[in-house]
């Protein structure tokens, strides 16, 4: 037995609408992005902080708040403790401490690129770990 035009058309409506599955460039993921890309051409980082904190009264009270403050510490943090680790480099204490900060910065782009796609909040931004 086939179906008419109209059951079709009935049965369509019922059907579960398709969501988008592409790759979400909201303003959390691009300073992610440019974070991560920093390791590679130095001075997207840069940009990615100076992007955080203009953005940053435009997403006050959205999820993507807590990205950008998360986002504005990481540099801070990492800019301070690698200007420590480059004078400790002297001496080559400081080698060690380059490359873990080169790895909390990483990770911490990640997890927050991850949440950004899920359009979570950062569970804690003020915090030094995840």
């Amino acid at each position: 037995m086939a179906q008419t035009e109209e059951e079709f058309d009935d049965m369509s409506d019922k059907a579960p609408k398709a969501t988008a599955t592409g790759f979400d460039f909201n303003k959390a993921t691009i300073v992610s992005l440019l974070y991560i890309a920093g390791f590679v051409v130095g001075i997207t980082g840069i940009v990615g902080f100076i992007l955080a904190l203009v953005w940053k009264d435009e997403v006050a009270g959205t999820w993507e708040e807590s990205h950008l403050q998360f986002h504005v510490r990481t540099f801070v943090i990492g800019l301070v403790v690698g200007i420590i680790g480059g004078i400790l480099s002297i001496i080559l204490i400081g080698i060690p401490i380059l490359l873990a900060l080169f790895l909390w910065i990483l990770v911490r782009s990640v997890v927050a690129l991850s949440k950004a796609q899920k359009h979570e909040p950062m569970a804690d931004p003020r915090s030094w770990l995840l």
